[in-house]
C-alpha cells in the first residue's frame, strides 16, 4: 500500500533534517581537526614569530637606534598586540567553536592569509565571501563546463554503445575508458601544457589573466567571453580527454543490467523501433542512478579540482582551498567546508524529491 503524499512530505522532512545534521557535523567536525590538531595555531604563531623578527629588525636599522631594553619593550609590546589580535591568548576551542557557529549562520569572517586572497585577487584580509565569490565563477567556467560536455557526449554515446555489446566501437570505448582511468587529470594537464602551450605555441602559458576576462563579463562585457574562451579551452580539452571514457563506461554500465532485462527482450521482439526501446524500455527504468551521477558530478565540480588547478595555476576554488589550507586560515577553511558540503546537501536533497517524482517505487 502506497504511503500518500503527506507520508512522502514526511520522508523528505526526515531526509532535509538528516542532510542538515550532516552540514553541521562536517563544519564542526573540521574546525575540531583544526584546533585539536593544533595546525592553525602552529601557522599562526610562525606568522607571528615572523612579524615580530621583521619589527625588531625595523627597530635596529632605525638611523637613531633605541637601547637593547627599549628594543625589547617594543618587540614585547608588539608580540603582544598580535597574540590578542590572532586570539592567541584564548584555547583554540574558545576561538574555533565560536567560529564554526558563525560560519553555520553565514558570518564567514575574514581571511587571515594573503595567500588567500592573492588567489582571488583582492586585498589581503578581505572577507571569506567576497574571496569565494571571486574564485566561484572561475571554477565554474573551467570545470564545470568540462563536465557539462562530459555528461552531455556521454549520455549521447552511452545508449547507443550498449545496443552494441562486443562490437569493435565498445571494444575501442572500453579500452579508452581503461586507459584515460589510469591517468589523473592533473597529469594529463601538465603533458598538454607542455605540448599545445609550451612547444607548439597554440596555447597560453599564463592563465591568471583569466581574471580580468571573466571580471568583465560579469559586468556586462560580453565580448569578454572570447577572451575567456583562449583562456580556457586547454583546460577543458584536457578535463574532456580524461574523464570521457570513465563516464560512457559509467552509463554504459548502469543500462547494461537493463539491457539483459526481460520486458526489453520483449519489446525489442515485438519490433519497436530502438529509439523507442531505449528511450521507454531502457533508459527511463535508469534514470535514478543517471541523474545521482549527473547531480552528484555537477555539485562536485564546485570544489574545484585542487593539484589540476595548479598546474594550470587557475585561480578557482580548488587553489583557494590549497592556499587556505597551507596558510592556516581556519575561517577560510570553514567556510569552503561549508560551502560544499551545502551544495553536496542540496543537491542530494534535489535528488530525493525527483527519485519521488520519477521512481513511484521510492512512495510505496
Amino acid at each position: 500500500m502506497g504511503v500518500g503524499w503527506l507520508g512522502v512530505a514526511g520522508i523528505l522532512i526526515r531526509r532535509a533534517v538528516f542532510l542538515c545534521i550532516a552540514l553541521i557535523l562536517a563544519v564542526f567536525l573540521t574546525g575540531f581537526i583544526l584546533g585539536i590538531t593544533g595546525y592553525v595555531d602552529t601557522i599562526i604563531n610562525a606568522i607571528i614569530n615572523e612579524e615580530v623578527r621583521a619589527y625588531r629588525q625595523t627597530l635596529i636599522m632605525l638611523p637613531q637606534k633605541p637601547n637593547a631594553s627599549v628594543i625589547d619593550s617594543l618587540v614585547n609590546q608588539r608580540k603582544s598586540e598580535l597574540i590578542s589580535y590572532w586570539g592567541m591568548d584564548k584555547p583554540w576551542y574558545a576561538r574555533i567553536i565560536p567560529m564554526a557557529l558563525n560560519t553555520l549562520m553565514l558570518n564567514l569572517g575574514k581571511t587571515q592569509s594573503p595567500e588567500v586572497t592573492n588567489v582571488a585577487g583582492l586585498q589581503p584580509y578581505s572577507p571569506v565571501a567576497d574571496v569565494i565569490s571571486s574564485c566561484l565563477p572561475r571554477t565554474i567556467f573551467m570545470i564545470t563546463f568540462a563536465e557539462i560536455i562530459v555528461i552531455v557526449i556521454a549520455l549521447l554515446i552511452g545508449p547507443f554503445v550498449v545496443y552494441r555489446i562486443g562490437s569493435f566501437v565498445d571494444r575501442v570505448i572500453v579500452a579508452y575508458a581503461a586507459i584515460m582511468n589510469a591517468f589523473p587529470v592533473w597529469w594529463v594537464g601538465m603533458l598538454t601544457l607542455l605540448t599545445l602551450g609550451y612547444q607548439l605555441r597554440v596555447a597560453p602559458r599564463q592563465f591568471r589573466p583569466v581574471i580580468n576576462e571573466i571580471n568583465k563579463f560579469l559586468s556586462g562585457d560580453l565580448t569578454a567571453f572570447i577572451g575567456i574562451l583562449n583562456y580556457v579551452w586547454l583546460p577543458i580539452l584536457t578535463i574532456v580527454i580524461v574523464l570521457l571514457g570513465p563516464w560512457i563506461y559509467s552509463i554504459r554500465a548502469m543500462l547494461i543490467k537493463i539491457v539483459k532485462e526481460d520486458f526489453v527482450t520483449a519489446a525489442v521482439a515485438r519490433g519497436l523501433p530502438e529509439k523507442q526501446v531505449l528511450r521507454r524500455y531502457i533508459i527511463r527504468p535508469s534514470i535514478s542512478p543517471i541523474l545521482t551521477n549527473v547531480l552528484l558530478g555537477l555539485a562536485g565540480t564546485l570544489g574545484g579540482y585542487i593539484i589540476t588547478e595548479s598546474v594550470f595555476d587557475w585561480p578557482g576554488m580548488g587553489t583557494l582551498y590549497y592556499a587556505a589550507i597551507t596558510g592556516g586560515d581556519a575561517p577560510t577553511i570553514l567556510a569552503l567546508t561549508y560551502v560544499f558540503t551545502l551544495v553536496y546537501v542540496v543537491a542530494r536533497f534535489i535528488l530525493e524529491i525527483l527519485y519521488v517524482a520519477l521512481d513511484p517505487r521510492v512512495r510505496l
